[in-house]
């Protein structure tokens, strides 16, 4: 299997070329069609809902596979005014749900909401970039994290951001190198620890979020390959050996320098 720095940068360097290959996989031009063909039929929430191949086409475009479960859920965030900030869909601080909502604004275009020719386009957009990661996922779930966090930084408003965001915070951990138990920590002190440790303006500068997610793929490698390499069966804690993960892992950073 490959690493996570190898994998990531392997698509990251030809992104536009493996999106587009991943654009063409038999699956994704089948499920893509059904959604192009249909879409403009449906006309309420419980439409959308109701049709399990749409619904489930939506919600992997927009990164809420994980949720498909809570039809509930998502019809009243799909009701609610995406742009009211008391809406169901900010409320939860999920950039998700609330790129869903707008993007299936049901609740301002009413039977009109699935018509537009930039829904039907941007969600299709999602649904293969969000293939392209599933895929990268199958082969290293850690440079599936990576290009998630690429596409994320604009979402990224302060610290508490990225604790609202399990898949965030596990990057910035692992990046950072901070002990599981911080999420023990009352929140404001989980906040306050990640804001020393990085400045979340520097996301938006794609030189230093580069390097940031370099920093975060060495580290998950070395996290990864750690219990099974003979260095750190050597030098592990529980021996006499003056030399622990926690330095080893230090030591991985020193290769790409401060962020």
């Amino acid at each position: 299997m490959l690493n996570a720095t190898i994998a990531y940068d392997a698509i990251a360097r030809n992104y536009s070329r493996t999106l587009a290959r991943t654009a063409t996989e038999p699956t994704a031009v089948r499920q893509t069609e059904y959604f192009k063909a249909n879409i403009g039929k449906v006309k309420s929430t419980r439409d959308l809902i109701n049709n399990s191949r749409l619904y489930s086409y939506g919600m992997k475009a927009f990164g809420l596979s994980d949720m498909m479960y809570a039809k509930g859920l998502i019809q009243k965030i799909l009701e609610g005014e995406a742009t009211r900030s008391s809406s169901l869909a900010n409320t939860l601080h999920d950039p998700r749900y609330l790129a869903l909502a707008e993007t299936f604004n049901f609740a301002a275009d009413g039977a009109n909401a699935t018509s537009p020719a930039s829904l039907q386009q941007a969600t299709i957009s999602n649904y293969i970039e969000q293939t392209l990661k599933a895929n990268a996922g199958q082969k290293n779930q850690g440079a599936q994290m990576a290009l998630n966090f690429q596409r994320m930084p604009l979402q990224i408003m302060s610290a508490y951001s990225i604790l609202a965001d399990k898949m965030l915070l596990q990057v910035v951990e692992t990046a950072l190198g901070l002990p599981a138990s911080l999420s023990q920590s009352p929140i404001d002190q989980q906040a306050k620890e990640i804001s020393q440790e990085s400045n979340v303006a520097d996301f938006k500068d794609p030189s230093k979020l580069q390097k940031f997610i370099e920093r975060f793929t060495a580290n998950y490698d070395f996290k990864i390959s750690a219990p099974t390499t003979p260095l750190t069966a050597l030098f592990d804690n529980s021996g006499s050996v003056g030399i622990n993960s926690s330095l080893l892992l230090n030591l991985a950073n020193l290769r790409l320098g401060g962020f």
